[in-house]
C-alpha cells in the first residue's frame, strides 16, 4: 500500500437518511470510521488486533467540512490516507466522494491509549509501517 489511499465503497440506505432523503450528518462519521477500519485492516492492522494487545485507537479530534449531501441510493467512496504522524498521534485525511465530487472533507486525529486510558506512543508495528511507507518522514 506504499503511501496509497485506502478506499471503501458505501451505499446509502434509508436508515442513513433524514426526512429530506439525504444522509443525516452524524452518519458520515460512521462512514469515516468504516473507512479508517478498512484502511488499517488492508495495511495488516485490524482494529480488533489492537484490542487484543491492550491498546485502544481513539479519535482525539475530527474536523469535518460538509460540502454536498449524499442521497438515498447513492454509492459513495470513503478515501483514507495518512496526512501526518508524530510519536503519539496520527492524522488521517479522509474524503467521502460521489464520483469525482467530494461530499465531505475530514481530518481525523487518532491517539493510542492503554486500557487504563493512559496515552501511549503509536504501537511499534504501526510506527514501523509508517516508516516503511514514508522513509523520509514525508507523508
Amino acid at each position: 500500500m506504499a503511501g496509497a489511499a485506502g478506499r471503501l465503497s458505501v451505499k446509502v440506505y434509508y436508515e442513513d437518511t433524514d426526512s429530506l432523503s439525504v444522509v443525516y450528518y452524524a452518519n458520515y462519521l460512521k462512514y469515516l470510521e468504516r473507512g479508517r477500519s478498512e484502511f488499517f485492516a488492508e495495511a495488516g492492522f485490524a482494529p480488533w488486533a489492537l484490542n487484543d494487545e491492550g491498546i485502544i485507537a481513539a479519535v482525539y479530534r475530527a474536523d469535518l467540512t460538509f460540502l454536498s449531501p449524499a442521497r438515498l441510493g447513492d454509492t459513495c467512496e470513503v478515501v483514507t490516507s495518512v496526512a501526518e504522524h508524530t510519536a503519539h498521534r496520527l492524522v488521517l485525511d479522509q474524503s467521502i466522494m460521489l464520483g469525482k465530487s467530494r461530499l465531505v472533507k475530514a481530518a481525523v486525529t487518532l491517539v493510542f491509549l492503554s486500557q487504563g486510558l493512559d496515552l501511549r506512543e503509536i504501537p511499534p508495528n504501526i510506527a514501523g509501517w509508517l516508516a516503511e511507507q514514508w522513509p523520509n518522514g514525508d507523508v
